[in-house]
């Protein structure tokens, strides 16, 4: 197959790059893969993609920032999406050009406004699958508005977790698409991984308030207390730094609580320590968890929608606890640093448990999906017949698509507007 990944900016960094690298690497062993950008901010992505992977870009902000176009707002990206600001009527046209003249069997979103334009303007040759990296509830009601109209033409949604899944069917009603849960894949390690003697508890991600990085702070203090040998590293940038550094200072936990910036990769890190942790209040998926575990580290972490629960059996490869509890995470976290047998054993556990989620199983599962949708339409199942009349109308530049993008987005805009009264 010929296999398209559609990205906001393949040139940042963030969890949704790292995923769709990831799988698009692992796709790319068997199958013809290109990753396109719709925006470039600099020479070189920040993430390498597998040698295999072609990517390019669309609007190259780095000379095309000024173009008049990009000064004109988005008119099929929704106005609700959280990108909007960052889209144009230059992004418009080059997201309908590229999507008139694909030739691949299958073309991925990886995002909800990139979702929209592939409903709305794919041909219907090919297999339409908007990604969902968030959650359905971390929508806006006026995105969820939009979207249950334009992905009534999508051929298969795909979630991270299974709990996603439910609440899409139970929730977006979309006959005839199907939705399934794919989770995010965590490349094979090239490290031995932690044999749990390290005196160190890890966490890693953006520094960002609903990563709740205080609480693992405040519940590490009652760590300290007992075992001041102890250390927590804490992996990431963002603009929770200075209020954690402060957190620390006050606490006194300045000989063993570090802020160590960004590391990339990470599993060099990983494996120097004992315990992973995170204590997010919401957590889609849950990336650093498998990250840990996939190199032999128990993970205490927040029971938080939707990830950890699917990701961490509890007592047997880590700990789950209440979000927002700083009591019961440093409890868990004691009851690890005090049994070094305990700790070594659910360490292993982890290790053999997260391998569901090494690129194998996952790009299968792909795999699996993907042709099954290809079949589906070959066979004279979803698709074709349903849309071709919307799929010539965007083919020849008619006004019924863009009418039917302005409306959707004039609609979510109206919601958003009516919200903030």
């Amino acid at each position: 197959m010929k296999i398209s990944f559609l990205i906001h900016n393949a040139y940042a960094i963030g969890g949704t790059v790292a995923t769709t690298f990831n799988l698009a690497g692992a796709l790319a062993e068997r199958h013809d893969v290109e990753i396109v950008s719709v925006l470039r901010n600099r020479e070189r992505p920040s993430l390498t993609p597998h040698p295999r992977v072609r990517l390019r870009a669309l609007v190259d902000l780095r000379h095309e920032k000024d173009h008049p176009l990009h000064g004109r707002p988005a008119k099929v990206f929704p106005a609700a999406e959280y990108r909007h600001g960052q889209y144009s009527e230059l992004t418009d046209r080059r997201l309908g050009a590229y999507l008139e003249a694909i030739d691949a069997d299958v073309v991925v979103g990886t995002r909800p406004g990139l979702n929209v334009h592939l409903a709305l303007q794919a041909p219907d040759r090919v297999i339409r699958v908007g990604q969902e990296h968030l959650t359905l509830d971390n929508h806006h009601a006026g995105l969820r508005t939009v979207l249950r109209r334009a992905y009534r033409r999508l051929d298969l949604i795909t979630t991270v977790t299974q709990a996603d899944a439910e609440s899409y069917r139970r929730k977006m009603r979309l006959p005839g698409v199907r939705v399934e849960a794919l989770p995010n894949s965590v490349p094979d390690p090239t490290l031995p991984a932690a044999d749990g003697s390290g005196r160190i508890v890890i966490a890693a991600g953006r520094l960002v308030p609903v990563k709740r990085y205080d609480l693992i702070i405040d519940a590490f203090a009652r760590v300290v207390a007992e075992h001041p040998d102890w250390q927590l590293r804490i992996y990431g940038r963002g603009e929770e730094k200075g209020r954690l550094r402060t957190r620390i200072e006050t606490l006194g936990l300045w000989n063993n609580v570090f802020l160590m910036g960004a590391a990339t990769p990470m599993e060099a890190e990983w494996v120097k320590g004992s315990i992973g942790v995170s204590a997010s209040d919401f957590e889609p998926f849950g990336m650093t968890i498998v990250e840990a575990m996939r190199c032999g580290l128990p993970v205490v972490s927040t029971d938080c929608p939707y990830g950890p629960g699917e990701i961490i059996k509890d007592g047997e490869d880590g700990r789950l606890v209440p979000a927002g509890d700083t009591a019961a995470f440093g409890a868990a976290l004691l009851g690890l640093v005090r049994d070094d047998g305990r700790r070594r054993r659910m360490g292993g556990a982890a290790l053999g448990n997260a391998r569901r989620f090494a690129p194998a199983p996952v790009v299968a599962r792909a795999e699996a999906l993907f042709r099954e949708a290809v079949e589906a339409r070959s066979g004279g199942g979803r698709g074709a017949p349903a849309h071709s009349g919307l799929a010539h109308t965007l083919r020849t530049g008619g006004h019924a698509a863009r009418d039917l993008a302005r409306a959707a987005a004039t609609s979510a805009l109206r919601t958003v507007r009516k919200g903030r009264r």
